[in-house]
């Protein structure tokens, strides 16, 4: 076989570009994706029931579809976690917190590059990556735990609706029996009362984290955006094939 046509079939090889994110991670980031824009989607509605004349009970329905969603969420957000511990190099906690040796001239070393316009050669997640990966774990992890909570006080959903039902009605099996998500009837004011107070902040960061988390997001599809078109690292593909391009 001659050299040209060595080099002819081992070019397909190369092409293939280096390993960057495993199966796991993928499924993980695509699975989020879609929850993501459901959750946003029907807490909006949540949120502005008012405007759009949903109100008390008639809001139940549309928190339990939320609340079925926030599962699926908090499952694959859980797993995401395990796997940082077990997964692939570029999966694991030292590749996605902004900590460890080197990290810090890492930083500068990108910061200085992407004002000089140069490109930061990265096979992972660059210094910026990690923080802002950081960050946006940080805020899921929030809004999955708050979200648990409020779908126990709102609709008495697992897996914290047992305990609050039983609060709301002081542990009364008549009471408990009659109890109907959305509705004040057969619940002891009281009770009814300090759940409500014990339920405000927790919406309010729920609130406010999704807020936050919106922005964040927007700030994590420009900056791949950017990689992409900019620095041509084949960001976005490599989040499809796992691979990212050798030449790049």
């Amino acid at each position: 076989m001659s050299s040209e046509q060595q080099t002819h079939r081992a070019t397909p090889s190369r092409d293939q570009g280096d390993k960057v994110w495993d199966a796991s991670v993928r499924w993980f980031h695509w699975i989020n994706v879609l929850c993501i824009l459901f959750m946003v989607a029907t807490g909006t509605m949540i949120l502005y029931g008012g405007e759009l004349g949903i109100k008390g009970e008639d809001k139940v329905p549309l928190k339990t579809v939320h609340s079925y969603g926030g599962y699926v969420f908090a499952v694959n957000l859980t797993w995401r976690l395990v796997w940082a511990f077990i997964g692939s190099k570029s999966a694991q906690w030292p590749a996605l917190l902004p900590v460890g040796k080197g990290f810090i001239p890492a930083l500068r070393q990108q910061i200085r590059d992407f004002g000089m316009r140069r490109i930061t050669p990265v096979l992972g997640h660059s210094p910026l990556g990690r923080m802002m990966i950081s960050f946006l774990l940080l805020l899921m992890l929030i809004q999955a735990i708050t979200g648990l909570v409020l779908a126990g006080t709102d609709v008495y959903l697992p897996p914290f609706g047992g305990y609050i039902a039983n609060w709301v009605t002081a542990g009364d099996p008549a009471l408990l029996e009659l109890l109907r998500p959305g509705s004040t009837e057969h619940v002891v004011e009281s009770a009814w009362t300090a759940m409500r107070e014990f339920r405000s902040p927790i919406r309010t960061v729920h609130e406010t984290t999704f807020y936050v988390l919106l922005f964040a997001i927007v700030g994590h599809i420009a900056a791949n955006v950017i990689a992409e078109v900019w620095e041509a690292t084949g960001q976005i593909s490599a989040m499809f094939s796992g691979r990212r391009p050798t030449n790049k």
